[in-house]
């Protein structure tokens, strides 16, 4: 089945900082796709992936338009990092973009846990699956969800090291996330260590999908919340057109998670929809307990107008939230 083209009109980027001088580039995309996963946790599974995918393309495309991407198709590498980077399906994505069909693909698995003595360290329990063919020049495009950082981090350095040993030489990252700080932190390190070990190595591109979300700590003021996983909108830097778009429903601007897990949400969709619905029953719970829209509103997405969503009663939110959830179950 063929796909219709995207418009590279439905994509905004929004630069993050100039990053000519270091050739670090970040930017806040927003897409009609996007906006719809972050606010609409119905939006899962194939569904979920395919939005996902036509927003990559619509980034690809725009970058190209703007003179922000000089990728060639027999250099370029999607790195997979298993499971997360295949929600983004950029191997389709890049074919669906430019008409490829050659550029190549590698994976790794980077699968974290907590550490049980002290739960907010995270450690990576899973690392043995690598499959990494590299062009003699490769340009790399990836994509993963950050929190801790933890899997990326790993990835990035077994990237850098399997390039050395099969004397291949990386000229660039394109990277593509729903996350947050750790994310570029973790990236301008690797930047810097490209810059060091490959001469020809030209330039990062960061792309934050919607936002630079936040991530809870023990101490971030939130009744509900999941540390070290979740991506709040709690003091994020988001997309002009994301803040617009948590108008259109109330339930947007309260939703738990921007992505929730990623996994589950693309691949076992019955975890996904139980954890969703257990939220918004705690939610509801805080409800009959006295808390209103207007407070839970004003915790999870400060600055927005509660007077504009109209007048909300939570518990009849929560309930309607609920109930959608448990029909996906049927």
């Amino acid at each position: 089945m063929s796909l219709s083209q995207p418009s590279v009109s439905d994509c905004v980027l929004h630069p993050m900082g100039d990053g000519r001088s270091s050739g670090f580039h970040r930017f806040i995309a927003s897409t009609p796709e996007t906006r719809a996963i972050c606010n609409d946790a119905s939006v899962m599974g194939v569904d979920y992936t395919g939005r996902l995918e036509t927003a990559c393309v619509r980034i690809l495309q725009n970058l190209r338009t703007a003179g922000d991407l000089c990728l060639e198709e027999k250099e370029s590498l999607v790195f997979n990092i298993l499971r997360g980077g295949l929600n983004f399906g950029l191997r389709e994505a890049l074919s669906r973009a430019f008409g490829w069909n050659r550029h190549s693909a590698a994976f790794i698995s980077a699968q974290r846990a907590r550490i049980c003595d002290d739960p907010e360290h995270w450690h990576i329990v899973e690392s043995e699956y690598s499959k990494v063919y590299m062009p003699k020049v490769a340009s790399i495009v990836v994509g993963d969800v950050v929190a801790t950082g933890t899997s990326l981090e790993h990835a990035m350095r077994a990237l850098v090291h399997e390039a050395e040993k099969q004397g291949a030489s990386l000229r660039s990252i394109l990277f593509f996330t729903f996350g947050g700080v750790r994310a570029e932190e973790i990236l301008e390190k690797t930047h810097g260590m490209c810059r060091d070990r490959f001469e020809a190595y030209e330039n990062t591109t960061l792309i934050y999908l919607e936002g630079r979300f936040t991530v809870p700590t023990p101490e971030t003021p939130l009744t509900i919340k999941l540390t070290g996983t979740d991506l709040l909108r709690w003091k994020a830097d988001m997309a002009p057109e994301f803040v617009a778009s948590q108008y259109e429903d109330p339930a947007f601007p309260l939703q738990r998670c921007a992505i929730y897990d990623a996994g589950s949400r693309a691949f076992w969709t019955p975890e996904h929809v139980a954890d969703v619905e257990e939220y918004w029953m705690q939610c509801q719970a805080l409800a009959e307990k006295g808390l209103g829209f207007a407070d839970l509103l004003a915790e999870r997405f400060p600055g927005l107008h509660p007077e504009a969503f109209g007048r909300v009663d939570l518990g009849k939110l929560c309930g309607r939230e609920v109930r959608r959830m448990q029909a996906l179950k049927r």
